[in-house]
């Protein structure tokens, strides 16, 4: 059973900044790819950023790419989204994902995390 918890989630005004984390345990935490996924109300489960198994891939949302940053830290089974120069459009419940390889799609990940709340204020 692999169990992934998030944390960072918070309130931020427009133009802010905030780091989401996420440890994932139960498993080799290596031999997953990771994913950020966010919903917002009324919305469907859209993707945010993906992480190869080593960390030497990456892949982002139009809408966030230049501003978001996803990272992993195998050593410490962990997977981190750094968020800059937030807008009130990525208000959402954020949930970490681990699947066997990197992709967009959320049907290609196996195991979520409960999610965090991000609210942007404008």
């Amino acid at each position: 059973q692999v169990q992934l918890v998030e944390s960072g989630g918070g309130f931020v005004q427009a133009g802010g900044s905030l780091r989401l984390s996420c440890v994932v345990s139960g498993r080799t935490f290596s031999s997953y790819a990771m994913g950020w996924f966010r919903q917002a109300p009324g919305k469907e489960r859209e993707f945010v950023a993906a992480l190869s198994r080593n960390g030497g891939s990456t892949s982002y949302a139009e809408s966030v790419k230049g501003r978001f940053t996803i990272s992993r830290d195998n050593a410490k089974n962990t997977v981190a989204l750094r968020m800059n120069s937030l807008k009130p459009e990525d208000t959402a419940v954020y949930y970490c994902a681990a699947g066997v390889v990197q992709s967009g799609l959320v049907r290609s990940y196996d195991y979520w995390g409960q999610g965090t709340q991000v609210t942007v204020s404008s």
